[in-house]
């Protein structure tokens, strides 16, 4: 969404639902940052997705408990926005000025948007020339609901912060793990804790964006039912053995398997829709992050499942650490790809 006011020094915000991290970067270059400070704090999933005044109170103290063990002094933060609390879509408008495509936006934009425009907020940016139609241009239009951001900025500035500007996750996700010079199609995919948000990419711009309902847990609820363990166990069958068919008689392969299926199938309809759309822009490879980045032989499951080549993103790319925060954030690393990403913004945008 539009930032409020222009950068200046300011760190970023990832309330997730296991943990909340912060990260401060500093601009070293063109596309280049280094790392100031990290802070990374786990939150129990019951506080993080309560609204209760308990909860939001517990919240809170662990945000400050992140935000004080990473040494961060600065006040001016960038929040990130849930894929699950956001819309977001790619439209076709005719080519015309910025200034009166702004005009056109405003009076058609409840054409787009699922929600009562008039109780959310909408912010758009224009991608540039259709890839499939050469008279037309593309713009990206994000929503949210006035209510949510309302409350969440009231949040975080009860904490004594000041919010200069909020976006949806998944933007924020491909500015970190895209890497530079990228001119053909590129599917991202950010496995999380509840959900994964996928996106595919042309150049450097999203032009499609969605949210599938399954991520590490549905993975650890199937492993619980059918190999009648407990959650922490199923957990570490999945992170140890994977879908190994040869890992312990290939038992967590095939009680995850129907959940795979069914979240392999979503991965292909996206792709689907994306060559309906685009059917000149083939999709070079897969970009895995999150939960897909530590899960053994997932990136070649959902390979073999939709024809696309993966490989293992690294959020940290563009990002210059040191020695000693590379071992102190070695397993968590791949979690990071939403806040770095917002730790990387420039400038203005809309």
């Amino acid at each position: 969404m539009a930032p409020l006011k222009v950068m200046g020094n300011f760190f970023a915000l990832d309330i997730g639902t296991t943990a909340v991290r912060v990260v401060q970067l500093n601009p070293s270059g063109a596309d280049t940052w280094d790392l100031v400070r990290y802070g990374y704090a786990p939150v129990d999933e019951k506080t993080s997705s309560s609204n209760s005044p308990e909860a939001t109170r517990r919240l809170g103290e662990v945000i400050m408990t992140a935000v004080g063990q990473s040494g961060i002094k600065e006040q001016d933060v960038v929040v990130g926005l849930p894929s699950t609390k956001t819309f977001t879509t790619v439209i076709d408008m005719p080519i015309m000025p910025e200034a009166e495509l702004h005009n056109t936006i405003k009076y058609q934009i409840d054409q787009y948007v699922p929600t009562n425009i008039d109780e959310t907020k909408v912010d758009w940016v224009l991608l540039g020339q259709s890839l499939h139609d050469a008279k037309m241009q593309e713009v990206l239009l994000a929503s949210t609901a006035n209510s949510y951001t309302e409350e969440r900025l009231e949040f975080i500035e009860g904490l004594g912060f000041n919010v200069i500007a909020a976006e949806p996750d998944p933007i924020a996700m491909i500015r970190s793990l895209l890497p530079n010079g990228i001119m053909d199609a590129r599917l991202i995919i950010d496995v999380g804790e509840q959900s994964t948000d996928l996106a595919i990419t042309y150049g450097d711009a999203p032009r499609l964006i969605r949210t599938i309902p399954m991520g590490a847990k549905s993975l650890v609820k199937a492993a619980v039912q059918n190999l009648n363990v407990q959650d922490d166990q199923a957990r570490q069958f999945i992170l140890k053995f994977g879908l190994a068919p040869d890992r312990l008689e290939g038992q967590v392969y095939r009680a995850v398997e129907g959940t795979l299926d069914n979240f392999a199938s979503e991965v292909v309809k996206s792709i689907k829709f994306f060559q309906t759309r685009y059917p000149n822009v083939p999709i070079g490879s897969m970009l895995l992050s999150g939960f897909g980045a530590v899960i053994p032989q997932f990136g070649d499951y959902l390979s073999a499942k939709s024809s696309v080549s993966y490989s293992i993103a690294n959020p940290w790319q563009k990002v210059r650490v040191a020695q000693s925060d590379q071992q102190q954030l070695a397993t968590v690393a791949s979690e990071f790809a939403t806040v770095i990403g917002l730790a990387q913004r420039k400038g203005l945008g809309r």
